[in-house]
């Protein structure tokens, strides 16, 4: 019996199966095309990719046509006023408000009384 021809060929019982699976033997080592298996469904997975593909694009341009949006909203003087108002708001930059030596020579000019009393609308004098 000991020589006979089902010795050598002993089935491995359920529970040394549930070993084998336990030890983290992966799917490669039980079917050596398993990372091919995906061009099985060849045509399925082009699809996706495709579709994913395409959602990608639309997000982008939806994400663009929100910053253009959103570009439109905001007031831009070079873009938005038209070229003579940009040349006036430069010459209005360069024009100063405390000139001393230009006052002191529109007062000595003046014909107006600096000690006249203060005019009130309204009340006479």
């Amino acid at each position: 019996m000991m020589n006979g021809p089902d010795l050598g060929s002993t089935a491995p019982s359920p529970a040394a199966q549930d070993e084998q699976a336990a030890s983290g033997r992966d799917e490669k080592e039980n079917n050596p095309f398993a990372e091919y298996m995906w061009m099985e469904n060849e045509e399925d997975f082009n699809r996706q990719v495709e579709e994913e593909l395409q959602e990608q694009e639309f997000l982008d341009r939806c994400f663009q046509e929100m910053l253009e949006e959103e570009d439109q909203d905001w007031f831009i003087p070079s873009r938005d006023l038209p070229q003579g108002v940009g040349q006036l708001q430069q010459q209005l930059n360069g024009l100063s408000v405390g000139d001393v030596h230009a006052s002191e020579d529109i007062l000595s000019k003046s014909n107006l009384n600096p000690d006249a009393k203060e005019f009130v609308p309204g009340v006479k004098y």
